[in-house]
């Protein structure tokens, strides 16, 4: 960690809501995205944002959430001080988030899951704590901001304190 400053990486697959989660924290964030097969716009390289948390600054690099963009999430992880995992909570643990659970535990960092669209009615954020025992799980939701940056100051807490 360079002194005053903590870079947190965004994981989570695609539409998890990883780029809704940095634009709640940070509105003059940046991303970069094309259109995906679905029509929909997708990020394709990272999301950016920086907002000040207990005092620190805190960067925030969100990944891309398709298998193909493996090498990306492998260059933005670089020197990170934390890791954050999104998860669509209507949907679970899918294939792709156990296997960035997965490598993010390799890596031994400090992760944080934050089980995202709360706000919906069939959210099920329970079941994501049950499959990943012992792992602190936040119930947010990004796009209507509920829980977001009491989330990230929480996790940032155990970074710092």
């Amino acid at each position: 960690m360079v002194e005053g400053r903590l870079k947190i990486v965004v994981f989570g697959s695609f539409n998890a809501g990883k780029s809704t989660f940095i634009q709640a924290l940070d509105p003059r964030s940046r991303h970069i995205e094309a259109a995906s097969k679905e029509g929909a716009a997708t990020t394709v390289a990272l999301d950016f944002g920086r907002l000040k948390v207990r005092g620190r600054a805190v960067y925030l690099f969100g990944t891309p959430g398709q298998e193909r963009f493996e090498f990306v999430r492998q260059i933005l992880a670089r020197g990170m001080d934390g890791a954050i995992i999104v998860v669509d909570a209507t949907r679970g643990i899918d294939a792709m988030t156990r296997h960035l659970y997965d490598q993010v535990k390799a890596l031994d960092v400090p992760m944080a899951l934050m089980a995202n669209k709360c706000d919906c009615p069939d959210a099920d954020p329970d079941a994501i704590t049950r499959s990943v025992p012992g792992e602190v799980v936040h119930p947010i939701s990004a796009q209507n901001g509920e829980n977001v940056y009491e989330a990230l100051e929480a996790f940032v807490a155990t970074l710092v304190d």
